[in-house]
């Protein structure tokens, strides 16, 4: 059982692909590994989901995988020279035509961009290192002036920060690796591009339950609709590059806070990502003020943190891991950590499920007791439990491995897999017996259960039990 609540996840690159590091970086405290498919054939897909069961069989942990989409890309075409200078002032083109560019033009492939392109929006280049403000549009052409000027290259990205592009979040390559995924039995897809809630129903038609979908909120146009994509969703993930290329950076730290509460409100995980600890991709020790960065996502209550080119291309895979961990248990053991929790705490829903996490939350902490115990077949019990970030630790009990496997990012939430139980008796005895074989009950303890009746109905929280973990419970 990890020493902390927030889970970490890590994308896997050259530098931690092999069933070795696959292990160490396990050990060193990832319990997500994501596989960015922007880089990833189908073949090594199934090879590196291999690698990651055989993993999970060996340490007999349930771990998440998460298949994160390329989604559209948008680049320039190719320069004569290979690349060119703008300055200040200056008018630029963008057009349809093939030919090489120069400093006065450029193709772009992708004939959307100009039919929702507007006179005063603004086109990006470079990750945001070059701005032009569009002064001109016409069916095949933008022209635009030089507001921030600098170097351009051969197929650049752009954004477009002020413009909703009438383009699907799912392009073909998109949908045959999602396809690709589903088959082999990923436990989470992230979309990339997300602009509106249509793009995440559509995933979810073509998902049908068989994985959970996480949104990066990557766009303004997202943010903008923000309640209506949460609700379809399972996850968010802050996706804080794409967030400071398109927006000011200065209102990227406001913009977390509020996806990280929005998530921790709707009892949904979210995911804060992106230059984590940047500086270890080259050295073996991260700056002061990416320390301060992790901690402030895990004092927020984020239920994960990730690492992106640090564990995937890094020097030092092991290390960031260890620090990620290491930053995460300090901050949950310091004074100042509960209160800050406690304080972002929701009102429970009219529901029953809200209702009884509630109270078990309330009564482990006011009777001292060692634990929370969720009964669970669809996940829905822990999430409910976790959303009330609980001192005590939570444990959730469940007989399906793709659901121990979709909340391995869920804050707090340790599982274990067990057969469903029988009757109310066989539920306790099992889950003190679990408990004390996890370590995180002794005998003499008490711990608190939840459970829904009739047992293995998803979704049907409705029985709150105090158990005494006693010598009788901890026999086979």
């Amino acid at each position: 059982m990890r020493a902390r609540r927030t889970k970490i996840v890590a994308t896997l690159g050259p530098a931690s692909q092999s069933r070795e590091m696959l292990e160490r970086l396990f050990d060193a405290g990832v319990d997500v590994f994501r596989i960015n498919m922007s880089h990833t054939s189908h073949e090594f897909l199934r090879e590196l989901h291999g690698r990651i069961r055989a993993v999970e069989h060996a340490k007999n942990r349930p771990i998440g995988i998460l298949a994160d989409l390329q989604g559209p890309k948008l680049r320039l075409g190719t320069f004569a020279s290979g690349e060119t200078v703008l300055e200040v002032g200056q008018t630029f083109r963008l057009d349809q035509s093939e030919e090489p560019g120069d400093n006065s033009r450029v193709g772009v492939p992708m004939r959307a961009i100009f039919d929702a392109l507007e006179v005063g929006h603004m086109v990006l280049l470079n990750d945001g290192r070059v701005r032009i403000e569009v002064t001109e549009t016409g069916p095949d052409h933008v022209e635009g002036i030089v507001r921030v000027g600098g170097r351009i290259s051969d197929r650049k990205g752009i954004n477009l920060p002020d413009t909703v592009l009438p383009i699907p979040a799912l392009t073909e390559k998109d949908r045959n690796d999602l396809e690709a995924a589903l088959n082999i039995g990923v436990d989470w897809i992230a979309l990339s591009f997300v602009q509106r809630p249509e793009d995440v129903a559509e995933a979810r038609k073509i998902t049908r339950g068989r994985a959970s979908i996480m949104v990066k909120m990557e766009k303004p146009a997202a943010i903008e609709r923000l309640d209506e994509i949460l609700e379809l969703s399972d996850s968010l993930m802050v996706a804080r590059g794409d967030l400071g290329v398109e927006l000011p950076l200065e209102r990227v730290p406001g913009l977390q806070k509020r996806l990280t509460r929005a998530c921790r409100y709707a009892g949904k995980p979210v995911v804060v990502a992106t230059q984590m600890l940047e500086s270890m991709i080259s050295a073996p020790v991260p700056t002061r003020a990416e320390v301060s960065d992790v901690a402030t996502a895990v004092f927020e209550g984020a239920d994960a943190v990730m690492l992106s080119a640090e564990s995937a291309v890094g020097e030092f895979p092991v290390e960031a891991v260890t620090m990620m961990d290491s930053i995460a248990r300090h901050v949950e053991s310091d004074a100042n950590y509960r209160g800050i929790i406690h304080a972002q705490r929701a009102t429970p829903e009219a529901t029953g499920a809200d209702a009884i996490s509630a109270a078990a939350r309330s009564a482990a902490e006011t009777l001292n007791l060692a634990a929370v115990v969720c009964w669970t077949s669809s996940g829905a019990t822990a999430l409910r439990s976790a959303r009330e970030r609980p001192l005590r630790a939570i444990v959730a009990l469940t007989p399906n491995v793709s659901t121990a496997r979709r909340l391995a990012v869920v804050w707090g939430v340790h599982c274990v897999l067990t057969d469903d139980a029988r009757d109310e008796s066989d539920m306790v005895r099992r889950a003190c017996r679990i408990l004390f074989q996890e370590k995180v009950a002794r005998i003499g303890d008490r711990v608190i259960i939840m459970a829904g009746v009739p047992f293995g109905t998803p979704g049907a929280t409705n029985m709150l039990r105090i158990a005494f973990v006693g010598d009788e419970d901890i026999g086979d």
